[in-house]
């Protein structure tokens, strides 16, 4: 007991290196919370990542979730979203033996700290501090041992395939690791003292120490290019910093993307769940430039770069809100990444639509990149080249396959959709006759059809925007393929067979799990409003302006027909359920908006600030379902401040109540748009007039434009709805 409490006294004296200046932090960096969301609703949960805003180095300890109390070890670097780590480090008090590698150690969650560039643990079993703090490429572990026990890291790697450590004079190390089969990542680093090497069989080392030892320092550099360039990589950045200088250039560079946004009033919870989700927003895309230079999965070599190269989007995710949110905030990056796309298809021939460090991860449905490359022209980005984007994205809409998780060249299916206007569907239990689908993900025949109708529309107005009039007439009635699936009847969309007959289902339950012989993650009432691109339609296609209102109260009312654990048992996506509307996946964000286009836009006031409160709480549990790395959170942005972008690829944004009273962005061009809501609060949630830049506002909608040049959004608040406001 006496070792254990000498030992956290020594702890808190370490302490205030990073993280007791807590109470010195602004309000908005202290109210960033990396737990909220660590247990997932049904899936994946969110992972309290250490890392520099967009940049390679991300870390999070390796554990099932935060109800763990158990920790497996602790990476170098997370290479990918949710797509795996490299270089496994773990401290150890124990004989080095075969077994320890093996071996979790448990932690305390109230001895735990986790900030954006700082973490620490406390190893209960062993009585081992560990704290870790993220450069760009780079990063530093600080162990802190007890009293009379051996010491020693263990060192291991989580990927198959070649790989090796090995110990150089004095106390530096180098390694590689294979990731995802054909990526190699080199290490370089050092302790703090020279280490005696324990050699072990396969691909593990281990470095002991001195038993006096009581603090330790490992600096290593991870380099995607070479050996000799992640020898450079630490020379540059961590050769010569303290572990107290990259923690505190880690909360310079936090408090300068968090710090854009500032906000008063609402709830300290609401402050704390927004901050969150505007640190989730810079996880990636992340730049894996390395002096002029980067590993390319798209040519499988080193290119040579003169701007960032950015790899790590999931673009199904992504297009909805977290790319538009970094329109705002950041449009040079924004620029930089959207050139990294077209440097992706010049080296693989294909728009990616999940580009990731090995190549496109061919993940989800359809060719969102070019809904985001409009939306980015149409809001006045420029840097990049549009000729070679546009290339690539035509390319994608005349000859790729639209199959789901599947990447090459176009099928007979796409030639049917091309031909008939809508991907065809087999019946219950018809075997799959085109060996091309996937054999789990299925032909999701209703998604594909609404989402590339989406992204045709997007080409068609790009082109448009470009002067490519024959294109535009070529892909502008691809843009309408969702009318071939209305069943007018119904009032649904549903799916046909390759005859054009019905195929009568159940569109709340049936097609498989996840739904994905129709649909894709989610059911019929989630895909009935995937008609972003063109609202009038499909309030037409509803009955008129009236039926549609009715029909999205139903969405939010309507029951699930059987017990939630039979309903999740297929639907495991389609969490943060309100009737059969689904909070927990991104299909859903646009939907609580669209009474915006009826004659009652105070639901849309009602329906976000209840959401918000609901699925989006300051805990644990806060994120209804998988985030993806800042696509969910974008939506939590955007939604309390008070407006969203609904149809990404018109620079238009429609308003809702926020949870603020003042929101003020500063803008890269210098200027500041602010929304002041002065009387705003859980109970004053309906905006009762509205006007921008002292204007009064009729209908509940400004313009990027608008925005950009750094308008004010004036809000009067109260307690009941005006339901004259915006009904025009």
């Amino acid at each position: 007991m006496k070792k254990t409490m000498q030992f956290l006294l020594a702890g808190s004296l370490l302490m205030p290196a990073c993280h007791a200046q807590v109470s010195n932090e602004p309000a908005y960096l202290q109210s960033v919370d990396p737990t909220i969301g660590s247990v997932g609703a049904l899936l994946e949960p969110t992972r309290p990542t250490v890392q520099l805003p967009n940049q390679m180095i991300r870390f999070t300890p390796q554990r099932k979730d935060f109800l763990d109390d158990q920790i497996s070890s602790f990476p170098l670097n997370v290479v990918s979203h949710r797509l795996g780590q490299v270089f496994a480090i773990k401290p150890n008090t124990f004989p080095v033996a075969p077994e320890r590698w093996r071996a979790r150690q448990t932690w305390d969650h109230a001895l735990e700290v986790n900030r954006p560039w700082y973490y620490s643990t406390y190893l209960v079993d062993e009585e081992i501090k560990v704290e870790f703090t993220a450069g760009k490429k780079t990063g530093i572990f600080r162990f802190t041992f007890p009293e009379g026990k051996t010491k020693s890291l263990l060192l291991d790697v989580y990927n198959q395939g070649p790989s090796s450590w090995e110990f150089l004079p004095g106390n530096r190390i180098r390694g590689m690791e294979t990731w995802q089969n054909d990526v190699k990542v080199y290490m370089y680093g050092a302790f703090s003292e020279a280490p005696v090497p324990v050699q072990q069989p396969g691909p593990r080392a281990a470095a002991a120490f001195p038993s006096a030892t009581r603090s330790l320092e490992f600096k290593y550099a991870i380099s995607y290019v070479s050996p000799g360039q992640a020898q450079r990589n630490f020379e540059t950045e961590v050769a010569g910093a303290s572990f107290r200088q990259l923690a505190d250039n880690g909360r310079k560079a936090w408090d300068r993307v968090i710090g854009q946004i500032r906000v008063e009033g609402g709830t300290p919870a609401q402050q704390r769940s927004f901050y969150s989700a505007l640190y989730r927003c810079y996880e990636r895309m992340t730049d894996v430039t390395e002096d002029g230079q980067y590993y390319s999965g798209y040519s499988k070599r080193v290119e040579k770069a003169d701007r960032p190269f950015y790899v790590d989007d999931w673009s199904w995710d992504s297009y909805l809100a977290h790319h538009p949110l970094r329109v705002i905030l950041d449009p040079k990056g924004e620029e930089d990444m959207l050139q990294s796309y077209v440097k992706m298809y010049e080296q693989s021939g294909w728009m990616p639509t999940f580009p990731v460090l090995f190549g496109d991860h061919a993940c989800m449905n359809g060719f969102h990149s070019t809904i985001v490359f409009l939306d980015a022209w149409r809001k006045g980005l420029r840097n990049y080249d549009i000729e070679q984007a546009y290339a690539g994205m035509r390319k994608n809409a005349v000859s790729a396959t639209m199959l789901p998780w599947r990447n090459g060249e176009k099928t007979v299916l796409d030639d049917f959709y091309y031909e008939k206007g809508y991907f065809p569907s087999l019946a219950p239990g018809e075997k799959e006759p085109v060996d091309k689908v996937h054999s789990f993900e299925k032909r999701q025949a209703v998604a594909v059809t609404l989402g590339n109708a989406y992204d045709d529309w997007a080409l068609a107005q790009l082109a448009g925007d470009l002067g490519k009039i024959s294109d535009t007439a070529l892909f502008a009635p691809r843009g309408r393929n969702f009318h071939h699936l209305w069943h007018p009847e119904k009032k649904m969309f549903l799916p046909k067979d390759d005859q054009g007959n019905w195929i009568p289902i159940d569109p709340k339950f049936d097609g498989g799990m996840g739904g994905r012989d129709y649909y894709d993650e989610n059911n019929g009432w989630t895909y009935m409003w995937q008609v972003q691109q063109d609202i009038p339609a499909l309030i037409a296609l509803n009955g008129g302006p009236a039926a549609f209102e009715a029909r999205l109260d139903q969405l939010f009312r309507e029951g699930l027909d059987r017990s939630k654990y039979e309903f999740w048992s297929k639907f495991p996506d389609a969490t943060g359920l309100v009737g059969q509307f689904s909070m927990g996946n991104e299909p859903s964000f646009h939907i609580p908006f669209l009474y915006n286009f009826t004659a009652s836009p105070w639901k849309t006031q009602k329906r976000t600030r209840f959401l918000l409160d609901t699925w989006f709480a300051d805990n644990i549990f806060g994120i209804p379902g998988d985030e993806d790395g800042g696509g969910m959170s974008a939506f939590v942005v955007f939604a309390s401040m008070g407006f969203y972008p609904v149809t990404p690829g018109i620079p238009e944004y429609t308003i809702t109540s926020p949870v603020f009273s003042n929101v003020a962005i500063s803008l890269q061009n210098g200027k500041t748009f602010r929304v002041s809501a002065p009387k705003n609060s859980t109970v004053n949630k309906y905006i009762q007039s509205a006007r921008f830049n002292g204007k009064p506002l009729t209908r509940l909608s400004f313009t990027h434009t608008d925005l950009m040049a750094g308008g004010h959004l004036e809000l009067e608040m109260g307690p009941l709805p005006n339901k004259k406001l915006g009904a025009e």
